[in-house]
């Protein structure tokens, strides 16, 4: 997955998980805030990525990502997230504990860390 992607897929689903009301998202292999603030919950999305100038929007499920005009799937459950991204045709996947976001990105074949 692209970094500002995967940053902020990290951000909707530490939001999701962790009902924190963050317009940003610390991408740790970045060593950077970025800004990205809109409506997040379990019935739809629609956030403005404002570092890397991109909507992303769509249901819980199914998320549009405007700056790579591709789709993103995502499942939220017990702490828990997963999907794939059309863009990269890479699966993720991934936990939230607090603010804490850990995503492992296969296509990349490692982990992430955020904080929202």
């Amino acid at each position: 997955m692209l970094q500002n992607v995967r940053a902020a897929v990290a951000y909707i689903a530490g939001r999701m998980i962790s009902d924190s009301q963050s317009s940003h998202v610390y991408d740790y292999s970045q060593g950077r805030y970025i800004s990205i603030s809109g409506n997040v919950d379990e019935l739809s999305v629609g956030v403005y990525d404002y570092t890397n100038g991109a909507h992303i929007s769509g249901t819980g499920r199914s998320l549009y990502h405007y700056g790579t005009g591709r789709h993103i799937s995502l499942s939220v459950s017990n702490g828990n997230f997963s999907g794939y991204d059309y863009d990269s045709s890479s699966h993720f996947s991934g936990s939230v504990s607090g603010n804490s976001v850990s995503l492992y990105d296969y296509g990349e074949g490692r982990y992430f860390s955020y904080s929202v």
